[in-house]
């Protein structure tokens, strides 16, 4: 019989049953879902899904005509909740959803498979059958390499991006660029630029457009509306072929309520909690996983390793950390449920965190794993065997928000907010920390970046200017979100192409190709990011000069030749005679001036040699006299 289906066929052992019910299995993705595999000479697929609380469950797909009771699996034995079947003649690319007849009042659900690779384009829903091993990779020499420019020790320069809205081809329709285009357009950019990794916004299959891929519905499929996952391999091969990280946004902070998605999965609160104050998320609209339950720890980490694993991805940014540790994140009184300690921190979250990096690490440890964390949850980054969540990196958001805050005030009030310069230096080494200008800061009326600044045109791009070379120096490692670095004037628009027309302008021209020497000068000074996450790195040269606006310091390696000298003159007027204490004589140079006509600047600066005068200053024994430009970050490094 054509698309016979057969029982007792499984390609799950009993130690895969007894994992993922102690949620320690981490590679789920092989066994669930659906499988192409070889019966008794026939050629067929494998199908697997977790749906303890229903009555029955059928796959409906293009080889059946999507009759409800054609080809129904069956619960195993066991008390796993898994049902199983094996279907002849079921080829690749075709399409199929699981009809779902729950225990509990008869409700019945179509939906996706939680575990396909591939899904049919949104807004249809299908899954597909879908092979991963067809792909033959060619980055080997990346992949044996890579830990030296995943470390903390290594410049990390990374460029965030939507691949929807990066370019777009106005002419066919206003289409978005395919994985395929990407691996030439976005691959020659990166390198002109200077990145070292670039930052994919979610890839994961997600229904609406708009939600940006934060509101997914399928974790082990590659969103289908820029091509097939062998194509976004592809990108991914190229872009490591050309010596460029690639890091994935991963949510499994919270899912989508579409109902071919995971809520509801089997008429049950499965994957997520019953009880609304704990299971939905009221800033998104969305679901939130139930992290105590050990089969969705063992899906969620699934999912994160086989990105890793699949797709050769060199890091993932969790997403929304703060709202998965906080019971009581963005609610009111009474719309939380306390800890069993009466307190506000999900244990439960907590657990899975550092499950979840204990797994990857274990099983990668020269990736990336990087916490979106907005709070001042302790030890992020510190190894779980000291009670840290196990992060290799945290986002520094109180750099972020104290740092743009301070740019947005005219010059003239800015002594009255020295602090907002500085603060971030105290707690700077308390956690591995990554600078990110993201894509959240250009949205919902917060103004791009060039117009947060103060002033007329002028004094925008000298002000944005003077912030990306002061975040350069700052410690911890960088991203910068797509339009950022060509100082579009527009907010981020998902829907449209960024404004690329603007580089004909040559201010604009001029800050871009500013952010790529930035970039370089970064990379091949070590003092700017060996000891990024270390005291030792950094030393403050004059941090008190909050009347003229004015800060320095040394960012240093472990070679003191090497130590570069930064001094920040963030007044709108010129400081003449302008002196530092510098701890060695000889001669200094200006190696990155800010406000150089080169960069469209003022054209304000020191040209030749600095020599030292022996002068006691900042207590250090030698001196500098230097001419400051407005609005100007100057780097100076010692001829040796």
């Amino acid at each position: 019989m054509k698309n016979a289906i057969h029982y007792n066929v499984s390609t799950l052992s009993e130690l895969d049953i007894y994992l993922f019910k102690q949620g320690s299995h981490t590679k789920l993705y092989e066994k669930f879902g659906s499988h192409k595999m070889k019966l008794k000479n026939k050629n067929g697929v494998h199908f697997c899904v977790w749906a303890p609380n229903a009555q029955s469950v059928s796959v409906r797909g293009d080889f059946n005509n999507y009759e409800v009771d054609a080809h129904p699996l069956q619960l195993r034995e066991d008390d796993s909740g898994l049902w199983e079947g094996f279907i002849e003649g079921v080829e690749e690319g075709l399409t199929y959803k699981y009809h779902i007849v729950s225990k509990f009042h008869n409700i019945v659900h179509e939906k996706s498979d939680p575990f396909a690779f591939y899904s049919e384009k949104p807004s249809k829903s299908a899954s597909r059958v879908w092979g991963l091993d067809n792909y033959k990779w060619e980055d080997e020499a990346w992949i044996s390499e890579r830990y030296k420019v995943n470390a903390h020790d290594a410049p990390v320069s990374v460029y965030e991006m939507h691949l929807g809205s990066w370019k777009r081809k106005v002419e066919e329709d206003n289409r978005y660029l395919t994985y395929r285009e990407l691996a030439v357009e976005l691959v020659d950019y990166l390198k002109q630029m200077n990145y070292t990794h670039v930052e994919f916004m979610p890839l994961t299959e997600y229904p609406f457009f708009g939600s940006w891929g934060y509101q997914v519905v399928g974790y082990f499929s590659a969103t289908a509306r820029f091509g097939e996952p062998e194509d976004l391999m592809y990108l991914v091969d190229v872009l490591h072929q050309n010596g460029i990280g690639v890091i994935m946004d991963w949510v499994p902070s919270h899912f989508a309520v579409d109902m071919h998605g995971l809520i509801n999965f089997d008429g049950t609160a499965l994957y997520e909690h019953e009880d609304p104050r704990q299971g939905f998320h009221p800033e998104w609209g969305s679901i939130i996983f139930n992290y105590g339950r050990n089969e969705v720890k063992s899906f969620l980490i699934s999912s994160a390793m086989f990105w890793l694993d699949k797709y050769h991805i060199d890091g993932i940014r969790v997403d929304a950390v703060a709202s998965m540790l906080h019971l009581d994140y963005e609610r009111k009184e009474g719309e939380w449920i306390p800890n069993e300690h009466g307190g506000n921190e999900n244990l439960e979250a907590v657990a899975f965190l550092r499950k979840l990096n204990e797994s990857v690490y274990a099983e990668f440890p020269d990736i990336m794993m990087i916490a979106e964390e907005s709070t001042a949850w302790p030890m992020v980054t510190r190894p779980t065997s000291i009670g840290g969540l196990g992060f290799g990196f945290k986002w520094n958001m109180g750099w972020m928000h104290d740092t743009l805050k301070y740019m947005s005030y005219d010059p003239i009030h800015r002594q009255h907010h020295h602090h907002q310069l500085t603060f971030s230096l105290w707690y700077a080494f308390d956690e591995h920390f990554m600078l990110p200008l993201s894509h959240d800061e250009v949205v919902h009326m917060k103004g791009s970046l060039i117009n947060k600044m103060p002033g007329d045109d002028n004094q925008k791009f000298a002000n944005l200017r003077a912030m990306y070379a002061y975040m350069m120096a700052h410690p911890g490692k960088k991203l910068l979100f797509m339009g950022g670095d060509i100082a579009q004037y527009a907010e981020w628009n998902f829907e449209k192409s960024l404004d690329w027309h603007l580089l004909e302008n040559p201010r604009h021209a001029k800050l871009q190709k500013m952010v790529s020497d930035l970039n370089l000068i970064y990379r091949e000074e070590r003092a700017l990011h060996q000891y990024d996450e270390k005291q030792i790195g950094f030393e403050w040269i004059d941090n008190g000069d909050y009347q003229h606006n004015c800060i320095s310091f040394m960012r240093k390696s472990d070679d003191a030749q090497e130590t570069i000298y930064v001094i920040c003159n963030l007044a709108d007027q010129t400081r003449e005679s302008y002196k530092i204490g510098v701890p060695f004589e000889g001669e200094y140079e200006e190696i990155f001036n800010s406000q150089s006509a080169y960069y469209e600047g003022w054209n304000i600066g020191n040209t030749g040699s600095l020599k030292t005068q022996r002068e006691h200053m900042h207590g250090r024994e030698y001196s500098l006299t230097l001419t400051l430009p407005p609005l100007g970050v100057l780097y100076l490094k010692r001829k040796v």
